[in-house]
C-alpha cells in the first residue's frame, strides 16, 4: 500500500466512491464527501491528484459549494493537480474549473480506463514539476549558477566547463544567440582559481570600432580630442580575473592584430602611451559565427583564432537540448510568479505540448522572454498557448474547452472519419460500408445519426 500513489475523491455519493476505489485499486485512494472531510484528509496526508465532483453539500444540485472546495485545495496545495467530475452536458462549469486553476476534467458517467489515464497523466505531470523544482534547488546550490538544465547534451557542455575551469587556458564559448554564453563564461569564473578577481565583459559586435579600441586597451589624458582625463581599458580592468570578450567574430580586423598581441605577450599599450602595461588576466571569448568560414572568406585571423581557441566547447540551441524547454519554462514561470505574486499556478497541457515542439529561434532568452509575458498578461490561473503566442502543436485542439477530453475526441474523430471513407468507398451504400467496418447495419445507422450524416 505504501509504494501507491495516493489518489482522493471528493464525492458524496458512497456508492460512486466505492466504484472508484475499485476501479482505481492500483492507487491508494483515500475518501472524502464534503469540503471539510478533504480538506481534513490533505492536512494528514500530501494527495498530489484529486478527484472532486462539483455537487457537494450543502448545494448537492448546484456548483458553488464545489468551486468553493476547489478553492480552498488550491489555496492550501496550490501544486495538486485537481480533476473535476461535471455532468455529461455541464462544459461551461467544467471550463470554469480549468480556468479557476483545475487541471482537467472529466464527465460522467464515468468510463474507468478514460479517468484511469487522465490520473495516471496528472500523477506524471505532478512527479515532473516536482523533479524540476529539485533541479532548480540544486543549480541555485551549484557553482554553475544561474543554468538550468537536464538534458544529456546541456549536461556534457556543464562537465566541460567545470573540467577547464580551474585552468587559465583560453576557452571559446561557440553558439546561437540566447543560449546561455555569458552564464557559461561566467561560470568559468567562478569555479576558477581567479573567482576572487573581477569578470570584466565587453561585447565586440556592440560598439562602434572607432570606440572599440579605447574600450579595450584605455587611453592616456589628450591622446585624442575629448580625452581629458587618463582611462584604463576593460582588458586593464580584468587584471586577475577574467575578460570576457564577447560576439569575437565581429571584431574589426585592425582590432585582430593588436588583441593578438596581447594574447601572446600578456601587455598592452593605452592609447596615446608610451610604455607597456603588463597584464594577468584569463581570456573567454564567445561568438555565434562560424570562425573557420570567416577565415577562409578573409574576415578573421587564422593566428587569432588559434590563440583564442585552446579549449572550444560547442553550445547546442534550445531545440537540440531534450526536455530543457520544458524544464526552463517552469522554472522561468515559477521565479516570475514569485516576483510579480501572480495567480498563474502552471501550464496547460497545450501549452507545454507548445513550447516542447516550438523551434526557439531565439533559444533561451526568447523561452524566458514568452513566459515572463505570459505570466503578466494571462487571465486565468495557467499559462496557455495564446499567452506564450506559440503555435498550436499539430493534431492539439484549437479550443481549450477541448483538452480535457482528447481521448474522447480522437476516437469520436476516428470513428467518424473511418464512416466517412467507408461510406464513400461503397458510394453511400449502407450495408457494404458496415461490412468494411465489421459493425452491423443496425449500429452503422445509430453511428449515422450520431455524427448526423445522411
Amino acid at each position: 500500500m505504501a509504494d501507491k500513489a495516493s489518489l482522493l475523491v471528493i464525492e458524496d455519493d458512497e456508492g460512486l466512491r466505492r466504484q472508484l476505489r475499485w476501479g482505481l485499486e492500483d492507487y491508494e485512494v483515500l475518501e472524502a464527501a464534503d469540503r471539510e472531510s478533504a480538506l481534513a484528509v490533505l492536512e494528514k496526508t500530501q494527495c498530489p491528484v484529486i478527484t472532486l465532483d462539483l455537487g457537494l453539500p450543502p448545494d448537492p444540485e448546484g456548483v458553488s459549494e464545489g468551486f468553493s472546495t476547489l478553492e480552498s485545495i488550491l489555496e492550501r496545495h496550490p501544486d495538486a493537480k485537481i480533476i473535476v467530475v461535471t455532468g455529461r452536458d455541464d462544459r461551461e462549469h467544467a471550463v470554469r474549473a480549468i480556468g479557476s486553476g483545475a487541471y482537467d476534467f472529466y464527465h460522467k458517467p464515468i468510463e474507468i480506463e478514460t479517468l484511469r489515464l487522465i490520473i495516471s497523466r496528472a500523477h506524471r505531470l505532478y512527479e515532473l514539476e516536482q523533479e524540476n523544482r529539485a533541479l532548480l534547488a540544486a543549480s541555485r546550490q551549484s557553482s554553475l549558477e544561474g543554468l538550468i538544465a537536464a538534458s544529456p547534451q546541456m549536461l556534457e557542455v556543464c562537465r566541460t566547463v567545470e573540467k577547464v575551469a580551474a585552468t587559465d587556458v583560453t576557452v571559446l564559448l561557440r553558439g546561437d544567440s540566447g543560449t546561455g554564453k555569458e552564464l557559461l563564461a561566467r561560470a568559468l569564473h567562478s569555479l576558477g582559481n581567479r573567482s576572487k578577481g573581477r569578470f570584466v565583459a565587453i561585447n565586440c559586435a556592440a560598439i562602434p570600432e572607432t570606440l572599440l579600441e579605447s574600450e579595450l586597451f584605455g587611453y592616456e589624458k589628450g591622446a585624442f580630442t575629448g580625452a581629458v582625463q587618463q582611462k584604463q581599458g576593460k582588458i586593464e580592468l580584468a587584471d586577475g580575473g577574467t575578460l570576457f570578450l564577447d560576439e569575437i567574430g565581429d571584431m574589426p580586423q585592425a582590432l585582430q592584430a593588436k588583441l593578438l598581441r596581447f594574447m601572446q605577450e600578456r601587455v598592452i599599450e593605452r592609447l596615446g602611451g608610451k610604455g607597456e602595461i603588463p597584464v594577468d588576466v584569463r581570456v573567454v571569448c564567445a561568438t555565434h559565427r562560424n570562425l573557420r568560414q570567416l577565415i577562409s572568406e578573409g574576415g578573421f585571423r587564422e593566428d587569432l583564432y588559434y590563440r583564442i581557441s585552446e579549449i572550444t566547447v560547442e553550445i547546442p540551441p534550445l531545440r537540440a537540448r531534450d526536455g530543457d524547454a520544458a524544464l526552463l519554462a517552469r522554472c522561468f514561470l515559477d521565479r516570475f510568479r514569485r516576483e510579480g505574486n501572480s495567480p498563474v499556478r502552471g501550464f496547460t497541457a497545450r501549452a507545454m505540448a507548445a513550447i516542447e515542439t516550438y523551434e526557439w529561434p531565439g533559444n533561451v532568452r526568447e523561452l524566458e522572454s514568452r513566459v515572463k509575458r505570459a505570466v503578466l498578461l494571462c487571465d486565468g490561473k495557467r499559462v496557455d498557448v495564446q499567452d506564450l503566442q506559440l503555435p498550436l502543436p499539430d493534431g492539439m485542439p484549437g479550443d481549450e474547452s477541448c483538452q480535457s477530453l482528447t481521448l474522447q475526441e480522437a476516437r469520436d474523430k476516428a470513428e467518424l472519419e473511418a464512416l466517412q471513407r467507408a461510406l464513400g468507398q461503397h458510394g453511400g451504400n449502407v450495408s457494404k460500408a458496415a461490412e468494411q467496418l465489421g459493425i452491423s447495419r443496425p449500429t452503422c445507422y445509430s453511428l449515422l445519426a450520431k455524427y448526423g450524416l445522411k
